[in-house]
């Protein structure tokens, strides 16, 4: 088999994935329906996962990458019904999106402490750094 058509099946097998996802979790719609990372990650890959972190690690890279594209997937880190979800409604879906923001405030928060700047500071730098293309999140 080719690069180009290794390459093709990844696509294809990605694609299928990104569809295996979003079909699951439209049977969980809302917080307290959130399926858990084991079960998500068998529905996706139809298999159980062996080693926690690394084999889960498919399925967060696969909901980051759709997060990226605009799709709305929530997630909450209960140790009990703790899991990832489709939001019911706009009111969750925005107390999704605001605990989101709080969470990167308090990790840039912590940047800035470290840089010894202040919190306006940094983020001016870093919106300067990105308006020249020196995005280094990515």
């Amino acid at each position: 088999m080719t690069i180009q058509e290794k390459m093709r099946e990844q696509r294809l097998e990605d694609a299928e994935r990104r569809i295996r996802l979003h079909s699951n979790l439209t049977s969980h719609i809302g917080r307290a329906n959130a399926v858990g990372m084991a079960e998500l990650y068998e529905a996706v890959y139809d298999r159980p996962w062996e080693n926690r972190i690394n084999d889960t690690r498919k399925l967060r890279t696969l909901v980051t990458a759709m997060r990226r594209e605009g799709v709305a997937i929530c997630s909450t880190a209960f140790s009990v019904g703790g899991g990832y979800y489709l939001a019911a409604g706009g009111s969750e879906l925005k107390d999704y999106l605001r605990r989101t923001k709080v969470q990167a405030l308090k990790k840039l928060a912590r940047v800035a402490k470290i840089q010894r700047v202040s919190l306006p500071e940094l983020l001016g730098q870093m919106r300067l750094e990105m308006e020249n293309g020196h995005d280094e999140a990515a």
